[in-house]
């Protein structure tokens, strides 16, 4: 009778790490794909709790069996960065610092959360260091904050009856540009065409122009995934929102001062089906913006 390999009997005894050596993840709907050990590098942290259990079952999974986190996914890559060598890099132009913090906070990361928070200086003020990642940025907060502190610079001029008043106070605080909205749609038209058609379907409305323009307007429904580390004064035309109803984008640049100046569209027809006369009609078309 053969006797069992010693050898073999350590190794299977040795080997109870119910996970593979590469892990995907889905966070917030953004996927990641690491190593098993890059998630347990740091002790006591909640990808550590999630990543050295034995019951891999209790671990939410997506329709695709990635393990799935309901954190944000865009900053969920500084989190893993962080976890790869305990190495905080961030972008020269950094807008989301005290939300990066919030999630390190979450993952339980005390070594992050000091390295993100604000330092303070000898005159018991907020140093430099703390400010390097976070530029002046026009978000919708920090507009309406200058809009007032404007306001406040002309209001004696509008008590006294000086030329302006409350005009000049509105205007001050914001930025002349342009904002251009382009989307592509289409919609299906039977044989007859007094029927009933499958009106604009709109995938995705497109955004370019200034960064701070764009998310003084739109704010929380931009969506800056594909152009995260934009700083305030450069133009992009990467951005998209998180909705697909032109009046709505329309509604958001009427209400901060917009006016259309200018607009163009293209479209092409195709048949839907070699045996119908259905047509579908698509079309690419921009709107042009300006605010004095």
């Amino acid at each position: 009778m053969a006797l069992a390999d010693p050898a073999g009997c350590a190794k299977g005894g040795e080997d109870t790490n119910p996970f593979p050596d590469i892990i995907e993840l889905n966070v917030g709907g953004q996927v990641y794909i690491t190593r098993h050990p890059t998630l347990v590098s740091v002790p006591g942290s909640l990808l550590w709790e999630m990543f050295t259990q034995k019951n891999v079952r209790s671990l939410a999974r997506d329709s695709k069996g990635r393990f799935f986190v309901d954190r944000d996914g865009f900053l969920f890559r500084y989190i893993l960065d962080y976890m790869r060598d305990q190495q905080l890099v961030l972008p020269e132009h950094f807008p989301e610092r005290s939300r990066l913090q919030r999630e390190a906070e979450y993952f339980m990361l005390p070594e992050l959360v000091k390295l993100l928070a604000p330092k303070l200086s000898k005159q018991n003020s907020l140093g430099e260091d703390a400010c390097q990642s976070d530029p002046e940025e026009l978000s919708p907060g920090t507009e309406a904050a200058r809009s007032l502190s404007s306001a406040a610079a002309v209001l004696p001029s509008a008590m006294s009856g000086g030329p302006g008043g409350a005009c000049a106070a509105g205007a001050e605080g914001r930025r002349a540009g342009f904002i251009t909205i382009g989307y592509r749609g289409s919609y299906t038209l039977g044989r007859d065409s007094q029927t009933d058609a499958k009106f604009r379907r709109v995938a995705r409305i497109m955004v370019c122009g200034k960064t701070s323009l764009a998310k003084e307007v739109f704010g929380d429904t931009l969506n800056e995934s594909r152009d995260p580390d934009r700083p305030p004064e450069r133009y992009t035309s990467r951005y998209y929102l998180k909705f697909t109803f032109l009046e709505q984008a329309f509604d958001k640049l009427a209400d901060a001062g917009f006016h259309m100046v200018a607009c163009n569209s293209t479209g092409t027809c195709a048949f839907a089906h070699e045996q119908t006369d259905d047509r579908i009609w698509t079309s690419y078309t921009e709107y042009v913006f300006y605010r004095e």
